[in-house]
């Protein structure tokens, strides 16, 4: 029996969230499915979610913290124990934080992974801001 992508991948509201050509909310499923639930996990703080209180990255705890070597660290620690304990269906191969070249005020993290049904490989980036 073949699966399809939401089969395999699970089906979710998109995000952000959006209105689809049909004029309702958009879903997304399969690959696009996972990588929006990794972002929505890497931006939801701790104890934002009432009945879920330790979901999340907390990646805004970064916000007044230096752009430096040791803060990229810290947040490529807490990326990986985030998505090893909220997304089961990937696999986390490396997570690269580093400065973005274009803003003193950013770090890029980088995150490779391995879908656990296909063992395709993907990719998501995200901007981490600081404030100085």
């Amino acid at each position: 029996m073949i699966r399809d992508d939401a089969g395999r991948f699970g089906r979710g509201i998109s995000f952000p969230v959006r209105v689809g050509p049909n004029g309702r909310i958009a879903w997304s499923a399969g690959p696009d499915n996972i990588r929006e639930a990794i972002r929505v996990i890497l931006l939801t703080e701790l104890e934002e979610r009432v009945m879920l209180p330790q979901f999340g990255g907390g990646l805004r705890r970064f916000l007044f913290q230096p752009n430096t070597v040791s803060t990229h660290r810290l947040i490529q620690q807490t990326i990986h124990q985030a998505l090893g304990r909220w997304e089961p269906r990937i696999d986390v191969e490396s997570v690269e934080v580093e400065a973005d070249a274009g803003d003193l005020e950013a770090a890029l993290a980088t995150v490779r992974y391995r879908l656990v049904a296909t063992q395709a490989a993907d990719q998501v980036t995200l901007r981490v801001r600081f404030t100085t």
